[in-house]
């Protein structure tokens, strides 16, 4: 009976050492984001203005100086923005199917009457949140709009003719740009404080996920999570 006790227990002690499946963790991971999320905006006061949900990932172990760790890359949030990016075109074939959905379209006839006009090209860059360009106007892109809209990180993504725009058009519209250039943190923008918690946790996960993908040695590389609204203080998230 003694040898029968002692392996019910090794095989009791070998269970719990099983590690989590992959699933259960991403399930933990969500719930803690979510938790998270609820602490912050009950921990933030009332604003006059509509708030937003800034997401922080602090890293470690990081040579910046070499270009494989660096990145600056468009990234589609699965629960949209909160607010829609306004959508800029800049077409030639699809001019007319991006009229459907773009808050505006330039045509080449129009890009090319922009030349020299710095003024209307500011008012453009500050007016717009995304910037698509077909691929053959890429160049004439560069030649006049370039030297404003490269400064504020809004070079058009190139787009290839004779496409569906509309696809390009709505990624674009919950798309927000993920750097890593000369300090280790990650911001993101992930939403306003109108949306559904658990929207914001989706799009938490998503890009926390996403960023553990792209570091050469995952979570290992992470120092720390945070989440706030505009006006709020910092919440950490464990992962």
């Amino acid at each position: 009976m003694a040898k029968e006790t002692t392996s019910a227990k090794v095989k009791e002690t070998k269970k719990k050492d099983v590690p989590l499946k992959k699933e259960a963790v991403e399930k933990v991971a969500k719930a803690t984001i979510l938790d998270k999320i609820k602490e912050a905006k009950a921990n933030s006061k009332p604003r006059k203005f509509k708030q937003s949900w800034d997401f922080s990932i602090s890293l470690k172990g990081l040579d910046l100086k070499k270009p494989e760790n660096r990145f600056n890359i468009d990234f589609v949030l699965p629960s949209g923005r909160g607010k829609e990016n306004k959508v800029a075109v800049i077409a030639d074939s699809f001019a007319t199917e991006a009229k459907k959905l773009a808050a505006i379209v330039i045509t080449k006839a129009e890009l090319e009457s922009l030349a020299g006009n710095k003024k209307k090209i500011k008012e453009l860059a500050n007016n717009y949140d995304w910037f698509l360009g077909e691929v053959t106007l890429m160049s004439l892109v560069g030649k006049y709009l370039s030297p404003v809209l490269g400064p504020r990180g809004k070079i058009p993504k190139p787009v290839p003719p004779k496409i569906k725009i509309d696809a390009f058009i709505e990624s674009a519209k919950r798309s927000i740009r993920l750097s890593l250039k000369d300090s280790p943190v990650i911001n993101a923008t992930i939403g306003t404080e109108d949306m559904q918690d658990e929207d914001v946790a989706r799009n938490a996960e998503a890009v926390l996920n996403f960023v553990k993908e792209k570091l050469p040695k995952g979570i290992n590389n992470i120092k720390g999570v945070y989440i706030k609204l505009t006006m709020g203080r910092p919440v950490k998230i464990e992962i």
